[in-house]
């Protein structure tokens, strides 16, 4: 049986969080920032850029990081991304921004997570890009639905200066940051992950086991990531 091949190294990750200094300096000027309330989608999102999970990317995306994305699934320095992460706006805070500008991202309680520097503001197609990401225009597909019925129109790209990341106060022993999940299979001797996402809340061994052969004959371990809250395996 040959050996496997040396597992390659991981891209250094690259969190959007401040220093404590210019933390402090972003939150007085805040006073005086139009602000956003982060839906929870957008809260996720933002939550990834901040703790480097959506590595390389340095904030929401600009038209131009859009267009690419949409049309060849790359990012400008040609790593493969196929999905664009954009942040939508409603129609009151579009007509008061420019270029230049600055925002401030706040949770459903109001506490400031980041500033973001308005780069470029545009109105997207949402039929076109469900057709270019998701290959319909169903809105029985979850991701059309969001993108047709409940998206705003206008969408803000630009750097984020992340503060601090979301508080949780639920399943808190299984929430990892990318860096304490790498530090956790490194403790594990994992050197070649393969990893499998989902977001159903409840998942029967029956979908995980086609995951498992691939990864066998590469001497492979198996990562299983939920989205939004943990789910259960029966």
């Amino acid at each position: 049986m040959s050996s496997p091949a040396p597992a390659s190294q991981p891209t250094p990750l690259q969190p959007l969080l401040v220093d404590t200094d210019r933390a402090e300096a972003l939150k007085i000027e805040s006073i005086d920032l139009p602000s956003l309330t982060l839906s929870q989608r957008q809260l996720c999102d933002l939550e990834l850029l901040m703790n480097g999970g959506f590595t390389p990317l340095k904030g929401f995306m600009t038209e131009a990081e859009y267009r690419s994305v949409i049309e060849d699934m790359r990012l400008a320095d040609g790593s493969l991304w196929p999905i664009p992460v954009t942040l939508d706006i409603p129609d009151q805070l579009a007509a008061k921004l420019a270029p230049g500008e600055r925002i401030a991202l706040r949770d459903n309680e109001g506490f400031m997570l980041a500033v973001l520097a308005v780069e470029s503001l545009f109105k997207p197609d949402p039929r076109h890009e469900a057709r270019r990401v998701y290959g319909t225009e169903s809105a029985r597909h979850p991701g059309v639905a969001h993108l047709l019925r409940e998206r705003h129109e206008t969408l803000v790209g630009g750097v984020v200066d992340g503060i601090q990341l979301p508080t949780h106060y639920d399943y808190e022993e299984l929430r990892h940051t990318p860096s304490e999940l790498r530090g956790l299979l490194a403790k594990l001797g994992w050197r070649r992950v393969m990893a499998f996402h989902t977001s159903r809340r409840c998942i029967a061994c029956s979908a995980i086991s086609p995951s498992k052969p691939p990864s066998r004959p590469t001497h492979t371990s198996c990562c299983i990531r939920w989205s939004g809250s943990p789910s259960r395996v029966t």
